[in-house]
């Protein structure tokens, strides 16, 4: 079960005079590329999930993971409730899935042909180039988020042609695909 931080401080932040505002820190943030994942997980009421594009690799020993969930988030009583998780690196191909993970909770598993269960019960996406299951580890308090940090107990790494496409990266309000750079 996961295991909340005692005698965190409160991460709110209200800007002091001259500090920033929402819309210039979001603006600033939107120039930053991120890999798009969704996360998923059972709940007593059904599948959950929801688009992050703020996963992170956090420690290699023991395998942790990180993202952020908004207070607001029609998924967050599920996720605080839940031991584990799946985190899916979607690729180039799977831009459908993250724009229908973004969209009402009740559309989000509407298709059944687009996912199955885990046999420890969690929705796991089809064609997913990579997805990990991992245990709820902490859950701490930051700001208008959760950061969720998870600890992953099974990699699935996707190696057909078509899972094996460029990443999904979201920037600038758009989906996009890694190029090389000429060296």
């Amino acid at each position: 079960m996961s295991q909340p931080v005692e005698n965190t401080p409160d991460l709110t932040v209200v800007p002091a005079e001259g500090g920033i505002g929402n819309d210039e820190y979001k603006a600033a943030m939107r120039r930053h590329p991120a890999g798009v994942t969704i996360v998923t997980l059972d709940s007593p009421n059904g599948p959950v999930g929801f688009t992050a594009t703020s996963f992170a690799s956090l420690s290699m020993n023991p395998p942790l993971i990180s993202f952020n969930i908004a207070l607001n988030s029609s998924s967050i009583d599920a996720l605080h409730a839940a031991d584990s998780i799946v985190v899916h690196l979607l690729g180039e191909h799977q831009q459908h899935l993250s724009q229908r993970f973004s969209r009402t909770a009740a559309e989000r598993f509407s298709d059944e042909s687009l996912w199955a269960r885990l046999e420890t019960g969690e929705p796991v996406l089809h064609g997913t180039p990579i997805w990990m299951r991992a245990t709820v580890h902490q859950l701490i308090p930051a700001g208008d988020h959760t950061l969720v940090i998870g600890l992953v107990t099974r990699l699935h790494n996707e190696n057909d042609d078509e899972a094996a496409s460029a990443p999904l990266l979201y920037h600038e309000g758009g989906y996009h695909r890694p190029t090389p750079l000429d060296r």
